[in-house]
Order: structure tokens, then C-alpha cells, then sequence
């Protein structure tokens, strides 16, 4: 068979088509756009998935059923890795969202390294910390507060903390449901030991055993808290997260040597989230976008996640920088102050938290020193306002009330040190965390001196607390209620005031939590 032979026209046409062809690639490589495209690719692509610079091609984020992490699912376009996420356009890389709602295996995949961040809440984080100090654990970043996404339910005849005492409560042990029961009872001068625990695996567990009435009350998730009370005559929520504002914390948490490695891309990566989170903080309809996200990924009812959304708080970078004590002059709940306060309530419950490290060794500020986002839509939340107190919130009946001994000298109202160190010590770590409760201060006293004179000394006694409190750690004014008892509310068995003990527990200061 003959060979065809290219003629002198044909050879000038295929000259001039590879001259066309590599003109017009030059003019695109000149064209900005597609160079940074270019150098994108280029820079992203190495072998076996890793970048020039050590990026990986996915992070992997281990998360289960929360609305906490709604900010990174948001900003990402979804759970799965994909082109569309704002961290492939905006940043070059993909990450990809595990549900894993077994608690167990979300640490397996960790220390496996099949994750490269795994959810945690400081609250319970101190009961973990020794099983993975071989990985050498580090808090990155803060997602949420639970705003309402943890409540405690109560069967009928249950209003207060204290009608608690001797009952049965369902709560999954070394969990956030497990952390807002102590915090609770402790407000009410209680603990774990004045009730009746009754342990169960999950949260979920807790609110089927509520509803088939085996326990009196039971720590649950948000929406099963109105499923309890729905199902359950007489059941209401007793307390919840809405108003114990500064007890659960969702944070991330990564390997040190993954850190060191990928320190830019994490960065990166929390700078998008914090962007996504913010977005959704200030837009319904960006929560409604996040919530057909969730629901997709979740495998859950579209208002379902929703309302999981709006049962947070999700952090912004000024949230972090106060989380991680970066902000002089915040006066709230930090990352550590959460952190060492559990670690020794686990371990007075017999909780061992002995092999739990400092707080400086467990967490790392870079990422949030190293991104710079500006503007109100990233700033710190600020504190409840509330409104001057009414004749219906000042004698309404208190959620839960602590005790402590305040003493004062004679006839006078100061606040020595000793009071003051008091107060820091038994009360203002509750006042902080239940930071959307509005605070009753009752002063007390025993039956020496006028009747009159010594109500007006209780009440001026109770206002030079709460004066402390607002000038110390600047608390709002209009959170709190005063009153002076004077002798009129003396200690059940000490009503006569009959002996020198009997009036020293009668000049007492009684702190209240009362819910709006």
C-alpha cells in the first residue's frame, strides 16, 4: 500500500496551526486569572496527594449528629469532598466530614489516623486526655457553645434543682450530659451523690428511659427534649444550655505531629470555617442553606437541623481568641478555666483525671494568632442584656440556690478579701456559666439587734456582693435582684437562733438563679 505524502500547502497549514496554537496558550499563561489558577494546581499536586509544601489533598474531620459544626459543613458545600467547597476554590485543598456518632470509634479513627481532627468538649476532654497522650493530642479551635442543645427533663412534681434530691436520673457518664448535671446540682449546693444515677450509653439512651418512665428525670439532646416532655404527661424541661450558656464547648482536636506538618493548611482551614460560622450568625436564610447541608449529610429532617443550628452558639474568631485567653480584657469562661474546673470535678467524683495535662501542653493558639478576620460579624459575643428587673422576676420562684457564708464585721456591709476570695472561690464560676440566668442575692442575718435596722444591713450587705460582681467581673447590672431578709429566713433548725453555730448559718448570702 502507498504512503501518502503531505504536500508544501499542507505542511504550511500544520505550521501554522502548532504557531496559532502556541500563541494562544501564551496569551492565557499572560492572563492573571488563569496563572493563579495554574499555580494553584501546581503547588497543590504532589506525589501521593501531598503538596510541595506537605498540604494534604483532604482533611478529614471526624463529627457526629451536632449542629455545632455547621460553619465548616456550610462553607465546604457539603460533607463530602468536592470542587464547589469554598476550601478548594478559596484555599486549594478538599476536606471531607465523617460522621462517626459512636464515641469509640471516632477515637479509634483518630489514633488510626483514618481522621485528621476529631471532635471533643473540653467539659469531658479531661477524662480522655491520658488514653491519647501517645498522639500527643492538641485543641485547635473552638466550633460551638450548646445553647440549648443539652437539657435536663423532669417528670411531674420536679420545678426546681432541689426537688432532684433522691430521684433517678438517666445520664450517659463522662459525657457534656454528665458535665451539665454536676454543674447543675452544684448550683443548688448539691452533687451527684444527693441523687440517684442511673447510667446509660448516649444521651439518646437517657431520653428512652425517660419516656418509659424507669427514671425521674434524665440528661437529653435537643429535639429529644420536647419529644420527652410531648410524650410524658407532666414532663417539662427543668433547665438547659439556653441559659447554662459556658458548660459545653465543642472543640477540634489534632495530632501535634500533624499540626507541625500541615500548620499553614489547618490555618486555612479554620480562617474558612470561622468565615462559614460567621455568615450563618448573622442570616436566617444562610442557616436554612446550612440546614438542607446537614440534613443531606445527616441523613436527618431539614428542620431537625435547623433548630440544631439555632441550639448553638457557633464560635466566630472572636470567640476564639477570648476562648483561648488571647483578649486582656475578657472576664468570661476560657478554654482553660473549663478545662482545669472539670478535671478536678471528674476526679472528686472518682473519674480519675490524674493522667489529664495541663492545659498549655493540650492546646495551641497559632492557628487563631495566625488568621486576621475584622469586622462585627467576627467579633466575640457579647454578654445577655437584660431588661430592669420587674415586680414578677423579682419574686419569682429560683431555679436553684447556693449557700455561702459571707461574714461581715458587725453592723457593716464591705467586702473584706476573705469575702471576696469567697465568693470568687463557691459562686462567680457559677454566675459565669450560667451566664443567661439572671442572679437573686438575699442577705441574711441572725435575730441580734432591731428588726428593721437589720433588714436594711442584709439588703446593703447583699448589693455590696453584687456590686463586687459587677465592678470585678463586669456582669450586667440589671441581672441581678436584691434583697434583705434580715432574721425573717433562718436555716431550717436554727429558726430560735439558739446557739453561737446556729447565727453563724444564719449570716449567710444566698445566691439564685432565677430564669427569665
Amino acid at each position: 500500500m502507498a504512503k501518502a505524502k503531505l504536500t508544501p500547502f499542507s505542511k504550511i497549514l500544520i505550521v501554522a496551526a502548532i504557531v496559532g496554537g502556541l500563541y494562544y496558550l501564551l496569551t492565557q499563561l499572560r492572563n492573571p486569572s488563569i496563572k493563579k489558577q495554574i499555580e494553584k494546581v501546581t503547588s497543590i499536586q504532589g506525589s501521593k496527594g501531598e503538596t510541595k509544601e506537605g498540604y494534604k489533598e483532604v482533611i478529614n474531620v471526624g463529627v457526629v449528629t451536632w449542629g455545632g459544626y455547621a460553619g465548616g459543613q456550610y462553607f465546604n458545600e457539603g460533607f463530602e469532598a468536592n470542587t464547589k467547597s469554598r476550601f478548594y476554590k478559596d484555599y486549594g485543598f478538599k476536606v471531607n466530614f465523617e460522621v462517626i456518632d459512636d464515641f469509640d470509634a471516632s477515637r479509634d479513627a483518630f489514633k488510626n489516623g483514618s481522621i485528621d481532627l476529631m471532635w471533643a468538649t473540653i467539659d469531658a476532654f479531661p477524662t480522655e486526655v491520658a488514653g491519647l497522650a501517645q498522639f500527643q493530642p492538641q485543641v485547635v479551635f473552638q466550633a460551638d457553645w450548646s445553647r440549648g442543645g443539652d437539657a435536663i427533663v423532669a417528670s411531674r412534681g420536679i420545678n426546681k434543682v432541689s426537688d432532684l434530691r433522691g430521684k433517678k436520673i438517666a445520664v450517659a457518664p463522662m459525657t457534656p450530659s454528665h458535665s451539665f448535671l454536676i454543674w447543675l446540682l452544684e448550683a443548688s449546693d448539691m452533687s451527684t451523690k444527693d441523687v440517684k444515677i442511673i447510667e446509660v450509653p448516649s444521651a439518646i439512651d437517657a431520653a428512652d428511659a425517660f419516656k418509659s418512665s424507669t427514671v425521674d428525670a434524665a440528661v437529653v439532646w435537643s429535639p429529644d427534649d420536647a419529644d420527652c416532655v410531648d410524650k410524658v404527661p407532666g414532663a417539662k424541661v427543668l433547665e438547659s444550655t439556653k441559659n447554662a450558656t459556658h458548660i459545653i464547648a465543642d472543640v477540634f482536636v489534632a495530632k501535634k505531629e500533624f499540626i507541625e506538618k500541615n500548620k499553614e493548611q489547618l490555618q486555612k482551614l479554620y480562617e474558612g470555617w470561622m468565615i462559614g460560622a460567621s455568615e450563618l450568625n448573622k442570616s436566617v436564610s444562610n442557616k436554612k442553606k446550612a440546614a438542607k447541608i446537614l440534613a443531606a449529610g445527616l441523613s436527618q429532617p431539614e428542620d431537625f437541623c435547623f433548630d440544631a443550628i439555632n441550639n448553638v452558639r457557633l464560635a466566630t474568631h472572636g470567640d476564639n481568641i477570648d476562648f483561648f485567653d488571647l483578649n486582656p480584657k475578657y472576664n468570661g469562661v476560657t478554654g482553660e478555666d473549663l478545662y482545669n474546673k472539670m478535671k478536678v470535678k471528674y476526679n472528686n467524683l472518682g473519674f480519675s483525671t490524674k493522667g489529664a495535662k495541663s492545659w498549655r501542653l493540650l492546646s495551641t493558639k497559632d492557628l487563631v494568632k495566625r488568621t486576621s478576620l475584622s469586622g462585627t460579624d467576627h467579633s466575640a459575643e457579647g454578654q445577655k442584656q437584660f431588661t430592669a428587673v420587674s415586680k414578677s422576676v423579682e419574686y419569682k420562684e429560683s431555679l436553684a440556690s447556693k449557700k455561702v457564708s459571707i461574714s461581715f464585721r458587725t453592723g457593716e456591709f464591705q467586702l473584706g478579701d476573705n469575702a471576696k476570695q469567697l465568693i470568687d472561690l463557691q459562686f462567680t464560676p457559677i454566675a459565669k456559666a450560667f451566664a443567661n440566668a439572671r442572679i437573686r442575692i438575699e442577705g441574711n442575718t441572725d435575730n441580734v439587734g432591731n428588726r428593721s435596722s437589720n433588714i436594711v444591713l442584709s439588703k446593703k450587705r447583699a448589693q455590696s456582693v453584687a456590686n463586687y460582681l459587677i465592678n470585678q467581673h463586669h456582669m450586667p447590672r440589671n441581672r441581678f435582684i436584691i434583697h434583705g431578709n434580715g432574721p425573717d429566713k433562718p436555716v431550717k433548725g436554727c429558726e430560735r437562733n439558739q446557739n453561737s453555730e446556729c447565727k453563724s448559718k444564719n449570716r449567710r448570702t444566698d445566691f439564685e438563679l432565677v430564669v427569665d
